[in-house]
């Protein structure tokens, strides 16, 4: 498959290519700067530029011409800013899967966060409460569209090396997770069909990604 991921220079995006690349698939990696090029061509990537903030759906849709599935691994970021968590992990997940939709692309992988479902704590601050409220609605909308989608839901994220190991299933508790292995788990579910319609909480653990991914699906 040519995969187009959304948020092409992040850090679970970087690590991801790779991934994709010995998987057999081409990862097309959508950045908003020109500079970001070289890096991720030397991982095996097309590169093509997107602006998530301010490019509307017409725009995704013709950087996804060409592509047979979308990983949506993008997001605002750790910088403060309430405003960004709604223009990129809520708006760009809605214009991702409308400009799919409008490609002809059915398959949808989206990168969201553990626990957004539930309430957030009266001492939250606002750009936490904000953020949570972008990936749960980004991820209400997913759910209730006609793409195939999956949805995976890491807890904190550590840059520690990739164990190859996890726990994934809809009420797995709270807990770290590599990048590297959120990475994993991307690759392995968007190969596997039977994964389509399933949102799962996804944590560090003992089972192996491919196991643990088709015990997901079984359970």
């Amino acid at each position: 498959m040519r995969v187009a991921v959304v948020g092409g220079h992040g850090q679970i995006a970087r690590l991801l290519h790779p991934l994709l690349v010995a998987a057999g698939h081409r990862p097309v990696a959508l950045v908003r700067r020109e500079e970001q090029r070289p890096a991720l061509e030397r991982q095996g990537a097309e590169v093509r530029l997107l602006d998530i903030e301010n490019d509307d759906v017409p725009a995704f849709t013709g950087v996804f011409e060409g592509c047979d599935a979308v990983v949506f691994s993008a997001g605002g970021g750790p910088d403060g800013n309430s405003g960004r968590k709604r223009t990129v992990d809520l708006e760009g997940s809605l214009k991702s899967a409308a400009a799919a939709s409008a490609a002809g692309i059915r398959r949808f992988v989206q990168v969201s966060a553990i626990d957004v479902d539930r309430p957030v704590a009266p001492d939250a601050g606002e750009v936490w409460a904000a953020y949570v409220a972008a990936k749960r609605d980004a991820d209400a909308a997913l759910r209730a569209g006609p793409l195939d989608w999956t949805i995976l839901r890491p807890g904190r994220l550590t840059d520690d090396p990739a164990t190859g190991r996890v726990a994934l299933g809809p009420d797995v508790a709270r807990g770290d997770v590599t990048r590297a292995d959120v990475a994993a788990v991307l690759a392995e579910v968007l190969g596997r069909p039977e994964t389509i319609g399933h949102q799962w909480n996804l944590v560090g653990g003992d089972v192996p990604v491919a196991e643990a991914v088709g015990a997901a699906v079984r359970d």
